[in-house]
């Protein structure tokens, strides 16, 4: 199979080469020339594989240069050897009226270990296959769970550096000890004066800087990307959707074939961008429902068909989710346009110059046959952690409740009784002040290690991770500071130390 830009270059790369390669010279995203598809007889025969066999074989349909071998091997490397805390990898938990993808079991407790441990197998057997004899620097820019999973995926691969970029006030505390402390030889971590929007930019202009690329290709260095504009990191995502279908079909949930619904906290639009791709591909969703926080520029685009950052921006307790720029939904533009690789262009131009642009009328009601979206502030967030937690004794973080909270929105606007997937992206431990305020539990005043232990007093389903509680004693060794208008003159450093 192989992947081309959504603005319109000739290039055609096979998997590996894209993933290497992270963005097209154009400054795109690689997409698949074609999607493939799989019927129920698939879907059926995933139920009673574990979710590593189940990852083979939705991997293949995609990255097809890849040997079913090296796949099984990059798989196991990634989610084996216990790098996650229940043999389950994705569980499905079932409560009164909800199911509930965990998918935060991994060794940063969020999401994106999902696709950050398996990235670097990918791409590290990408540069064997493709005899690739270039360093590999990987540039991050991270509204928070990003830049741990991809340093703690990275750290330490051989042929391969990462340099994660953060907003300096822009992530929780307990996420800025997960990056500042990290160890490995091959990892850098540096703070940005300004918000994750500023820091994404960063990174673009420097993919797009075609001048300083050459000056680092001669210097037998290439850049590359763990966001989520990787191929490499997007595709994983698609497996957790068909394992959580087989689940629900393996507890006589649903019936094969039943139609089901996903609600997704979003930012980026990578996560929800992977349910659409397995909708493509022949999974029976009926709806994805895009769920935003005060910082709702996607829900006012779903809903209109207009994409405008030019707005306040707002720091919330969700701030994995504070986003203005939503990279993926350019994917989902390509596909929703039939490929128009022009206009593709023309719209991002337009957002890049002005902050706006708008899809018509056509292409929004093929968005909408699709998508739902909705938003909700921190109080009604902090609202809902505290309800659940009263009736079902079950503790979830801020981004899962504003999933939760959208869903029942969505479910008393349009009736829909199909089965629901909330899709819970973090451990609770990662945002505990917010958490236990939500509970109703003083928490002012208190360093971060007692709120651990806090809030352990109250989640009995699950203690406190102990790659968490290490922080307590970790070394800090990651202090740099930058301007945006730096982030070049910094790469250029850290790569020639």
């Amino acid at each position: 199979m192989n992947y081309i830009s959504t603005r319109g270059s000739k290039e055609k790369l096979g998997a590996a080469q894209a993933i290497i390669a992270g963005i097209a010279t154009d400054g795109g995203l690689f997409v698949p020339e074609e999607l493939p598809v799989v019927d129920l007889a698939f879907i059926e025969s995933l139920t009673d594989l574990s979710y590593e066999q189940r990852a083979v074989k939705i991997l293949e349909k995609f990255l097809t240069d890849y040997s079913e071998d090296e796949l099984q091997g990059c798989v196991e490397r990634a989610y084996g050897k216990d790098k996650f805390d229940t043999k389950e990898i994705a569980p499905v938990t079932a409560l009164a009226g909800e199911s509930v993808l965990e998918l935060w079991h991994g060794p940063t407790s969020a999401f994106k270990d999902m696709a950050l441990q398996l990235l670097p197998q990918l791409m590290s057997t990408a540069l064997r296959k493709t005899g690739e004899k270039s360093d590999i620097v990987i540039l991050v820019a991270t509204s928070g769970d990003t830049g741990k999973a991809a340093l703690e995926g990275f750290k330490d691969v051989e042929q391969i550096r990462i340099i994660v970029f953060y907003p300096e006030t822009g992530v929780s505390k307990i996420q800025r000890l997960q990056m500042v402390t990290q160890t490995g030889g091959n990892v850098a971590v540096v703070a940005v004066e300004g918000n994750f929007d500023d820091a994404q930019t960063g990174v673009k202009q420097i993919f797009g800087d075609m001048q300083f690329k050459e000056q680092l290709k001669n210097n037998n260095v290439q850049l590359s990307s763990a966001n989520s504009i990787n191929w490499g990191r997007l595709v994983p995502q698609i497996v957790y959707y068909f394992s959580s279908y087989a689940d629900l079909l393996k507890k006589k949930k649903i019936s094969l074939g039943d139609e089901i619904n996903f609600c997704v906290p979003t930012g980026n639009f990578g996560n929800i961008l992977a349910g659409y791709y397995a909708k493509q591909m022949g999974l029976p969703v009926h709806k994805l429902v895009c769920a935003s926080n005060a910082n709702n520029v996607l829900t006012d685009f779903l809903k209109t068909g207009t994409y405008n950052r030019n707005r306040g921006f707002f720091k919330t307790i969700t701030p994995s989710m504070d986003i203005l720029i939503s990279s993926n939904l350019e994917r989902l533009l390509y596909h929703v346009s039939g490929g128009d690789t022009n206009q593709i262009f023309s719209w991002m131009e337009a957002l890049k110059q002005s902050g706006v642009y708008n899809v018509g009328a056509k292409h929004l009601a093929a968005i909408q046959n699709i998508f739902w979206a909705g938003w909700t502030d921190d109080q009604r967030t902090q609202a809902k952690i505290a309800s659940v937690y009263k009736e079902q004794k079950y503790v979830m973080d801020t981004h899962t409740a504003v999933a939760w909270q959208v869903a029942d929105e969505y479910r008393q606007t349009t009736g829909d009784l199909h089965e629901m997937v909330i899709v819970s992206t973090a451990s609770p431990y990662k945002f505990n002040e917010s958490v236990l305020q939500a509970l109703g539990v003083p928490a002012a005043g208190m360093d971060e290690f007692a709120l651990l232990e806090e809030l352990a007093k109250y989640n009995t389903l699950q203690a406190p991770p102990a790659a968490l509680t290490s922080l307590r004693t970790a070394e800090i060794r990651h202090k740099e500071l930058c301007a945006i208008a730096a982030m070049p003159k910094v790469v250029t450093s850290l790569i020639e130390k």
